[in-house]
């Protein structure tokens, strides 16, 4: 690929205010109109989810989305949109030297594409839509320290022999505050646990932390849970910045704090159904 497509609003007023301007609905139906031409150009089936950041709770329409997911037109149209108006969830959605596609700043999204689609499409115009082509690829993802283990059965195996202490397992599924999920591990559910892990997760255990809550934790990035601790799915909330008192957590329901600076300790990646790992986390301890 060696074209880029940016597509942004011809609208000041929507630039700035995005969905909530008057006219975004002519801009999401010009941005559209665009992917389904590119899409359809591109001759390809489906796209595949990657550098996947969820900070809300995904919503029902897009349950189950995960890196590695591969979404059919609608749901990846609907997933751009969604990104150009600010809501996320955000991702990346591509095929390998054929189409990659991003969002951009103030309503903005970058396409990537082959300069034979490129051509095919140079006439395209919209009333609602700047489109500017360039030469350009996509920049590669810079991960200076990538986790190298893979959560593999000898992986679990481990887990569960230590899981007579308090042994909690973190799965990262996303970047962002609901990007993840907790479980508390024991003897009897580490089989479990590793079923429910979604491939290319980043999965990180911790045994026997000190989870008393303290005002110094305040400070950083950290964790908090509500007691008591039972084997399974845990109920959290991450606090990415720290907090102003720990009258604001334990008002919450959270009576149990973990510093995120010890979750990097000790990592692997879930790997694909074949077996391999086609993921690349940068180390949580980095």
């Amino acid at each position: 690929m060696s074209k880029e497509l940016i597509i942004s609003p011809r609208s000041e007023r929507v630039r700035e205010e995005l969905a909530d301007a008057d006219a975004w609905s002519s801009y999401a139906a010009a941005l559209r109109q665009v992917l389904t031409a590119v899409i359809a150009k591109s001759g390809i089936d489906f796209l595949e989810v990657g550098e996947l950041l969820v900070n809300d709770p995904l919503p029902d329409r897009h349950r189950g989305l995960r890196n590695g997911a591969e979404v059919q037109f609608p749901q990846a149209i609907d997933l751009v949109e969604g990104m150009a108006a600010g809501r996320g969830p955000y991702c990346q959605l591509s095929i390998p030297e054929r189409l990659q596609i991003e969002s951009g700043w103030d309503g903005a999204v970058h396409l990537y594409l082959t300069r034979a689609v490129a051509a095919d499409l140079a006439r395209l115009r919209s009333q609602d839509a700047i489109l500017q082509w360039r030469d350009a690829a996509p920049e590669p993802t810079a991960i200076s320290n990538p986790v190298g283990a893979v959560a593999d059965e000898s992986f679990w195996e481990t887990v569960a022999k230590i899981s007579e202490r308090l042994t909690l397992v973190c799965e990262r599924w996303a970047y962002g505050t609901s990007g993840c999920r907790w479980f508390r591990v024991s003897r009897e559910n580490a089989a479990e646990v590793a079923r429910l892990m979604r491939p290319r997760s980043l999965v990180c255990v911790i045994s026997d932390p000190a989870l008393q809550p303290r005002n110094e934790l305040l400070e950083d990035d950290f964790t908090a849970f509500a007691a008591p601790l039972l084997p399974g799915e845990l109920r959290y909330r991450a606090y990415p910045g720290g907090a102003d008192t720990l009258s604001e957590v334990t008002g919450e329901g959270f009576s149990l704090m973990l510093a995120d600076r010890l979750i990097g300790d000790w990592c692997a990646v879930m790997p694909d159904s074949d077996g391999v790992n086609r993921a690349h986390w940068e180390s949580p301890g980095s």
